[in-house]
């Protein structure tokens, strides 16, 4: 992929990219779009379902920020950091989800102990 023209004192770029690229992008995603519905039609186990969905999810994904948000054509490290940064932020979001007993059974030691006088 070619990058877009970039000039030194002129802090805009300038996307020069055909639309026909994008249209084929998006075709693409259309593709995808259909792979996940024959997928949920297809008489299989939740395990292999769920990973089916997620790694079209993820192409489907990673396409649309790649091209529709222009990252493919900015600097590598710009690109790793969003991708990590990305990454760290599903797990954080998941830390909480462990939490979720507690909260729905109330705090393991939060009751008064009987016999005991207060």
């Amino acid at each position: 992929m070619d990058a877009p023209d970039r000039h030194p004192n002129d802090p805009a770029v300038q996307y020069v990219d055909s639309a026909g690229k994008y249209y084929i992008i998006f075709g693409c995603l259309v593709i995808l779009a259909g792979i996940q519905f024959y997928i949920a039609t297809l008489n299989l186990d939740t395990s292999a379902m769920f990973s089916r969905m997620l790694l079209v999810a993820i192409v489907e994904s990673g396409l649309a920020v790649m091209f529709f948000m222009h990252l493919w054509a900015e600097r590598r490290s710009w690109f790793l950091f969003v991708a990590i940064f990305t990454v760290f932020v599903m797990l954080a979001m998941q830390y909480g989800w462990t939490d979720s007993n507690r909260m729905e059974n109330g705090a393991p030691y939060g009751l008064p102990k009987t016999g005991v006088q207060q």
